[in-house]
């Protein structure tokens, strides 16, 4: 199983302290964001990483090759010329060639622990799979999703309220033939004269019309995400005393 993570951003809703640093090498309890999330991966058992970088590439290669040592896993990087002027579509789009076998595509400011990763290995290898959190109510910025018997139909930060069952909440998996089905609808998105304007789940909820998409539910385990400067003063407060025997 590889893992490719999307870091290309800066993370501008987090100025100023995105201004040298891109938002996944932010501390977390005094470990950089994208560190958490190859240890919790490693400590699956999880060894390969691709990583596409954009904002301040060199320090975030330099700062991976680090962590790579420490963890004794390998992360390569893909770089993101676009990532100032296009959204995250671009970046998976570029990682298509490390989309090979089996992979995990996660978002680079998720906070979370090896106990999330266990419930996407353990779940059903189906070809395509998106993890999802159940709450009482939804916001704008939650990428929402609508459900048919446990099947993904939509998915999307614009979708009515009124009318979704649960939120993606950044953890995809591909499988078997689901790998080439998710490649070949990146490639047609990114023919879109659109496609630098989209985010990757469009691309998602594209493939959902043509394969079936399953869905791993994650409600009760505990993680974050991190646009916000509450974000992250919610995730520095979750992990205290993670790191603890």
């Amino acid at each position: 199983m590889r893992v490719i993570i999307l870091a290309a951003g800066q993370g501008k809703r987090l100025l100023p302290l995105t201004a040298e640093v891109p938002k996944a090498l932010l501390d977390i309890g005094g470990k950089a964001l994208i560190e958490r999330q190859i240890e919790a991966f490693a400590a699956c058992g999880i060894k390969d990483f691709v990583v596409v970088t954009g904002y301040a590439s060199a320090l975030m290669e330099e700062k991976l090759q680090a962590i790579a040592a420490r963890y004794g896993v390998k992360a390569a990087a893909v770089y993101n010329p676009f990532y100032a002027v296009a959204d995250n579509l671009a970046s998976c789009w570029l990682a298509r060639s490390a989309m090979t076998g089996d992979f995990i595509q996660v978002n680079g400011d998720n906070v979370f622990r090896s106990d999330l990763v266990e419930r996407l290995l353990s779940a059903p290898e189906n070809p395509v799979s998106v993890a999802i959190n159940v709450k009482q109510a939804y916001d704008a910025d939650d990428m929402k999703v609508m459900m048919d018997r446990g099947r993904l139909t939509e998915v999307g930060k614009t979708l009515p309220v009124d009318t979704v069952n649960a939120e993606a909440i950044g953890f995809y998996v591909f499988r078997g033939a689901g790998v080439k089905a998710y490649s070949d609808e990146l490639e047609l998105a990114m023919r879109d004269p659109q496609g630098l304007k989209r985010w990757f789940p469009s691309a998602v909820g594209s493939l959902a019309k043509k394969v079936t998409v399953s869905t791993i539910e994650c409600t009760g385990l505990r993680w974050a995400e991190v646009d916000f400067p509450a974000d992250l003063a919610h995730a520095r407060a979750l992990v205290t005393g993670w790191d603890q025997p």
